[in-house]
């Protein structure tokens, strides 16, 4: 039996409902003319924290047991997932430490910081930063809620799935983000259990394509820090409980190059006024460059929105006259 099911999903959305912002859907008829099918972009760069991690944090935080949640909690992120845990733990009265790159971008480390959250920064190229987590975690009595392979965090980030088929019906397609496997993994069980029709389609970088090898192969396949700009996938492989649920629920891969990604980040921002950050844009970037051929009514989970300054002002600044 699986370890996270379409009811685990079922049981987040009734968890984090009264928490967690129902982000909304939105349409372009531009986008659909351009791409050639009807396009629903659930929009989850407006989620609290500003991406789909809060809804996978909360889940797992706020069913641990009191006495759990008296010694703290830690994990380790380059970001979003750790802004997820430390707001968290802010509203559930809960320490929160977190274990972070030392490249991670700045807007995240503020923003983590800003929730409450305890920060150790580390220098990837030298240190593991799961072994890290867990010498302090063993030392201090934390509870570890990693960034993606735990069965609530998982379950938690399907709600965004479920509902996005909530509101706009039955998919033909659903583009999903993939750097380790939890959103994508709970989308697709959310996916197979409300709209079993659709196609779940796993979206990344090409640069970062150690999902996309790990689906085709069926063997758990590492990239150690792939240099892309969607600094969310620079996770080095799925998880051990990431990828067999993927494996038996997600329909194909697909991936998007660097020039895909910032175009699609472009897209965004001047036509559809809207904030997203490369690691939340991949299945829209997908399919503006035509790497994925759409079907009738296509979902999109726009995972983040929460991108730095200097980055953005890179994408932006090399706009030309086709975007």
């Amino acid at each position: 039996m699986s370890l996270v099911t379409f009811a685990d999903v079922q049981s987040a959305a009734a968890q984090i409902a009264s928490v967690a912002h129902r982000t909304p859907v939105i349409t372009s008829h531009t986008l659909d003319e351009r791409v050639g099918a009807n396009v629903f972009l659930k929009c989850e760069n407006l989620q609290r924290m500003g991406a789909f991690k809060f809804r996978g944090a909360y889940n797992a935080m706020s069913r641990l047991s009191e006495a759990e949640k008296s010694r703290g909690v830690i994990t380790f992120s380059s970001g979003n997932h750790a802004q997820a845990i430390a707001l968290s733990g802010k509203l559930l009265g809960v320490k929160t430490v977190v274990v972070m790159p030392d490249n991670a971008p700045l807007t995240k480390l503020a923003a983590t910081r800003g929730y409450g959250a305890e920060v150790i920064q580390f220098n990837p190229a030298e240190t593991d930063r799961k072994a890290l987590a867990e010498s302090l975690a063993s030392e201090h009595g934390y509870s570890i809620i990693p960034p993606f392979d735990h069965p609530h965090v998982i379950a938690g980030q399907g709600t965004s799935a479920l509902e996005l088929i909530q509101d706009v019906g039955e998919l033909d397609m659903l583009l999903t983000p993939v750097g380790g496997g939890g959103l994508l993994s709970g989308c697709a069980l959310a996916a197979k259990g409300a709209s079993p029709n659709c196609k779940v389609i796993g979206v990344e970088p090409t640069l970062a394509d150690d999902a996309t090898q790990s689906f085709r192969t069926k063997t758990l396949t590492a990239i150690p820090y792939p240099n892309t700009i969607a600094d969310g996938t620079r996770t080095v492989s799925l998880g051990d409980i990431t990828f067999p649920l993927i494996l038996e629920n997600v329909d194909d891969f697909v991936t998007v190059s660097e020039q895909a990604i910032k175009e699609a980040v472009r897209f965004a921002f001047f036509r559809l006024k809207l904030v997203m950050e490369p690691s939340g844009i991949l299945g829209l970037a997908a399919l503006l460059s035509g790497g994925v051929k759409p079907a009738a009514k296509v979902g999109v989970i726009i995972s983040g929105g929460n991108i730095d300054a200097p980055t953005m002002s890179l994408i932006l600044s090399e706009a030309d006259a086709s975007d």
